[in-house]
């Protein structure tokens, strides 16, 4: 998405302090964090350089430099990768995106995963399939093809605040992945459509998005208030799925023996 390289930059490098990085701080400054001039003396490049660089202008610009930037900016390796991704964006294509299909095998795996809740994640973080643990707590089943996507069932469905205790964390974790799919998919009219619905009607996704934060949702624990079920605490993991870098399995771990694996396995044999 335009702009979306700079505006990285310029975050990352607000969180920055000169005495961060062994610089001597003179002078009012205008904005927070670290100047442009200051970030391309530390990496070793021309002021005009970085500059262009921030501007979008550089296409051609070399990993050296782009690791040279993330070290100065202390980027961790989601950042790192994310920093690559948009500073060499895809080029624009006039076909259409390809209608996203999950393979049988998948969802054959989906089913033997058995009482463990599981489902798959497409673009613009689209539940995709989903085994039938799943769809008792999270009720995919039971929401239009439309609704069927996190970032929606998040911000826009007031239920969310109930279903998540913790969702100011969830919020933040929806929108730091989805921000890594808008990075390698710069001109995805779906997702461009997606973003600008949510910033219309969520105040928390405007300012979250604005943020410019990326973080991959590849393990973690996550708490969910069923109104059944009662609160569950459940360990995730997400696995990338082989032969398509769009789609991953997201998998709930309950701990066995637990209260709510106890109780995760009574809501899953009476749906």
């Amino acid at each position: 998405m335009d702009g979306d390289l700079g505006d990285f930059l310029r975050s990352r490098r607000a969180r920055i302090q000169p005495g961060d990085v062994g610089l001597n701080s003179y002078g009012r400054r205008r904005v927070p964090g670290l100047r442009r001039e200051e970030v391309a003396q530390l990496a070793g490049v021309s002021v005009d350089y970085y500059i262009r660089l921030e501007q979008g202008r550089g296409p051609s610009v070399s990993d050296a430099v782009l690791d040279a930037v993330a070290r100065v900016l202390g980027l961790d390796e989601t950042e790192h990768a994310h920093l690559r991704t948009v500073a060499r964006p895809e080029p624009r294509t006039a076909a259409p995106a390809a209608a996203q299909r999950v393979r049988p095998g998948l969802r054959l795996l989906l089913d033997t995963l058995g009482g463990a809740p599981a489902f798959v994640l497409g673009r613009r973080m689209d539940v995709l399939a989903w085994n039938g643990a799943a769809d008792a707590l999270l009720g995919f089943s039971r929401l239009s093809p439309g609704a069927r996507n996190v970032p929606r069932q998040v911000f826009l469905d007031p239920a969310s605040l109930e279903l998540y205790p913790d969702w100011a964390s969830v919020a933040a974790e929806t929108v730091a992945h989805l921000r890594l799919d808008a990075g390698r998919h710069p001109h995805d009219e779906q997702l461009a459509a997606l973003v600008g619905e949510l910033s219309v009607k969520s105040e928390d996704f405007r300012r979250l998005w604005a943020d410019h934060e990326v973080k991959a949702k590849a393990y973690g624990v996550k708490r969910i208030s069923h109104p059944v079920a009662g609160l569950l605490t459940l360990p995730y993991e997400t696995l990338d799925v082989p032969g398509d870098p769009d789609q991953c399995l997201v998998v709930y771990t309950p701990e066995p023996g637990t209260e709510s694996a106890e109780r995760l396995a009574l809501l899953t044999e009476a749906a």
